[in-house]
């Protein structure tokens, strides 16, 4: 396969940062044509683009880094534009101490690193994708805010006045946060006794509110997911909060190489761990963390609802495999089975799913 240098005249590494872009033109053999920094509105956009015009006049690519966060304002305007964008990842640095580090040189070193490969990521789609991830992570932070807002009213209750804390004790969690958000102030209790019950009170209101908030937006995304890809709810196991962490992983199709570059995306490829007369694989703890979650969960709903997949189990189990690396190897199936669908699968109407 060609590396990237052979097939392009010129790169332009972009750093991006939430006010300002630093552009650095580079040749196809690494050579800095000129430097420039704008500001990070369209403007500034525009002058990027001029700035390309001048300096890399034939086939040139643009290697932007944070192209999902500072940078997706300018990857969106450059791909209006019909410019071709890859996503840079954080430049390698000089190991030492007094390796040099400025905009300027982050943006050539992302341009280089560009020009070293043969495949560079392409950037992840907005639209359906971007309205996906937004009520995900929306979902996410609500849902830990309220794990953090039951431990907080735990530790209340465990230090609350003896009379408060015996109404409370041996009732589930779901009733005591309903019994806390209930609470009112006794005039004729002491001071410790009506601030811990605001306190009680002021807590379990704000773990409904949570809730009541996750709820909704998983409301949303199961709307969204259902006109975005409904044949992806009727795979076994898959829900809707795991189908948009799949497609918002996955973006849109041509972005992999392979099934096994969405597999090492998703952290469920086998990285090799023999030693002597040992051969054996163990689990890969790098890559989407959240994408491997989704995952594991549909292996989970799979093993108490799938008579395939407590067979796959079982037969893996009687090879001599532990219920562990079993399931390594259940999550690489799902991984494979969900991209060659997705790959596959074509719906007109619908921008996340259209190839590139």
């Amino acid at each position: 396969m060609a590396m990237l240098a052979e097939l392009v005249d010129g790169v332009i590494g972009v750093d991006t940062h939430r006010d300002t872009l630093t552009a650095a033109a580079v040749t196809n053999l690494g050579g800095v044509l000129a430097q420039t920094t704008t500001s990070a509105d369209a403007a500034g956009y525009q002058q990027l683009l001029d700035f390309a015009d001048r300096h890399v006049v034939g086939r040139r690519l643009w290697a932007v880094e944070g192209a999902g966060s500072f940078g997706a304002g300018l990857t969106v305007a450059l791909q209006q534009c019909g410019e071709r964008v890859v996503e840079a990842g954080r430049p390698k640095r000089p190991a030492s101490r007094s390796g040099a580090k400025s905009d300027a040189l982050d943006a050539v070193r992302a341009a280089r690193e560009a020009l070293s490969q043969n495949r560079p990521a392409s950037p992840r789609r907005r639209g359906e994708r971007e309205a996906l991830r937004a009520l995900l992570t929306t979902r996410r932070c609500a849902t830990l805010a309220r794990v953090a807002g039951i431990g907080q009213l735990k530790a209340l209750i465990v230090g609350a006045p003896e009379d408060l804390r015996a109404e409370l004790r041996g009732q589930p969690t779901s009733r005591q946060i309903a019994y806390c958000a209930s609470l009112r102030e006794r005039p004729a209790r002491s001071l410790e006794h009506r601030a811990t019950v605001r306190a009680l009170r002021a807590t379990a209101q704000r773990i409904q509110l949570l809730q009541a908030e996750a709820d909704q937006l998983q409301a949303e995304l199961t709307v969204l997911v259902s006109a975005v890809a409904p044949w992806l709810l009727e795979v076994p196991g898959v829900g809707p909060l795991s189908a948009a962490q799949v497609l918002v992983s996955w973006s849109h199709a041509g972005r992999f190489r392979s099934e096994a570059a969405f597999a090492a995306l998703a952290g469920t490829n086998p990285i090799p761990a023999s030693s002597g007369q040992v051969t054996r694989y163990r689990l890969n703890r790098g890559g989407d963390r959240q994408l491997n979650r989704a995952l594991h969960t549909i292996l989970l709903v799979r093993l108490r609802t799938d008579p395939d997949t407590r067979a796959y189990m079982a037969r893996r189990t009687a090879q001599g495999k532990s219920r562990r690396d079993a399931k390594r190897c259940l999550r690489r199936v799902i991984a494979r089975q969900l991209f060659r669908l997705l790959e596959r699968y074509d719906h007109p109407g619908v921008e996340i799913l259209r190839t590139a």
